[in-house]
């Protein structure tokens, strides 16, 4: 017989190297959430050029995708609380695959269609991964928080910064630079793969609590969301543009974008540890506020010398603002449960708000054939942002304690 101390370890062994696995399976999740958007940006001319379509159809390339996030994102909890958070993702991941692939399928009908999977594949992931972060490692929220978001923002400064690169010097078009990350989308269905074996029951049903949706601090939440999701939707769209319109070349201004997101990684990983420490999140909002308007005014200037100075004040702002609006959906929530549904509600809500933008700033520069107007929008956005965030970063929670006990004694 093997010995009983032997059977633990082995126990304690398979338990750690599960864990392990886990925590991979949610950055390399992380990973393919963002790279297949901003690789767009720095090549949505080349696309635009080749298809013959507007700024404003373009735009869409971006808009889509965030649409998709703002009417799925509701749809997740419910889809997730039948089959389970681990097959839902897992599901999430080989459609995001599917999309990738589709998309670069060579017509015009499929680069949309593609665009509108993968947008729903994204969002589901994106809804869920913080309420099984929550649930998962309920005492390194804002470690797991960070590293989530670290792996997210590498790589979307990766794609941005490799996408002319592989559409130009290994001449595999606009297309191939869209279908390459399809691979890293398979790594990640193979580390998601053992987490099948792991699923927790899902619940037959939610808990019957307070609505989020009566909430007034679930809205500042939710407008925190869109609001940061305007700011980076529109960057990743429209920066290399920009800077290309004031004299920067087009592969200067694509790694421009590169080291914005290559900025946006420090701050993605400490802003989660810091405010997870925190009584409240009020100074770090002031803090991503204030980085947001010297770096907008600092475009608005047209100042090209300075420009990596205002890209990477742009990107330490987009970093924190989005760790800070993830945590956000555990700090202001009592259970995994309570953080999914007011991640789906926010990421609702806040997308729908950052779907107008990218269509919107292309409508207004084929009209007037500048920037100047966008970046003031992004300015008076960068003062709402403020506003809710203020209330979004107090010490509160978007239900009471006691309708929660209720809810989960029915």
């Amino acid at each position: 017989m093997i010995p009983e101390d032997k059977i633990t370890q082995t126990h304690a062994s398979s338990s750690r190297l599960g864990i392990w696995v886990l925590i991979l399976g949610i950055v390399f999740t992380g990973a393919t959430l963002r790279a297949p958007l901003t690789s767009v940006g720095p090549i949505i001319e080349t696309i635009r050029q080749d298809t013959g379509m507007s700024n404003t159809i373009a735009g869409m390339l971006t808009t889509l995708p965030v649409l998709a996030f703002a009417f799925f994102s509701p749809l997740a909890p419910k889809v997730a609380r039948r089959l389970g958070l681990e097959y839902t993702l897992f599901g999430a991941l080989l459609l995001l695959a599917a999309g990738i692939i589709l998309r670069s399928v060579p017509f015009m009908n499929t680069l949309f269609i593609g665009t509108v999977l993968l947008g729903i594949a994204i969002a589901i992931c994106n809804v869920l991964l913080p309420g099984l972060i929550k649930r998962e490692f309920p005492n390194r929220v804002g470690i797991m928080t960070g590293t989530y978001s670290v792996s997210m923002n590498m790589w979307a400064a990766i794609a941005s910064g490799i996408s002319i690169p592989i559409t130009q010097g290994l001449g595999f078009g606009w297309r191939g630079a869209l279908a390459c990350w399809a691979l890293l989308s398979v790594v990640s269905i193979l580390f998601w793969i053992p987490q099948l074996r792991l699923r927790q029951k899902p619940k037959s049903s939610p808990a019957k609590g307070e609505s989020l949706w009566r909430s007034s601090l679930a809205w500042k939440v939710a407008l925190f969301m869109g609001l940061q999701s305007t700011f980076f939707y529109s960057v990743i769209t429209w920066l290399p543009a920009i800077l290309h319109q004031q004299g920067i070349s087009q592969s200067a201004a694509g790694w421009l974008l590169s080291l914005a997101q290559f900025a946006s990684l420090p701050a993605s990983f400490i802003v989660p540890i810091l405010a997870g420490r925190s009584s409240n999140q009020r100074s770090l909002v002031g803090f991503i506020v204030v980085f947001l308007l010297l770096g907008c005014m600092g475009l608005l200037s047209g100042i090209t010398a300075l420009a990596p100075l205002y890209v990477i004040l742009i990107g330490i702002a987009i970093g924190a603002a989005f760790g800070l609006a993830t945590m956000f959906f555990v700090l202001r929530t009592h259970n995994a449960e309570q953080a999914a549904e007011l991640s789906g509600m926010a990421q609702s809500v806040g997308y729908l708000l950052a779907a107008i933008a990218p269509a919107l700033f292309g409508f207004i520069h084929d009209i007037a054939h500048a920037w100047t107007i966008p970046l003031i929008i992004l300015i008076i956005e960068a003062v709402l942002l403020f506003i809710v965030g203020m209330e979004a970063g107090s010490n509160k929670y978007v239900t009471s304690l006691r309708s929660n006990e209720r809810s989960q004694k029915r």
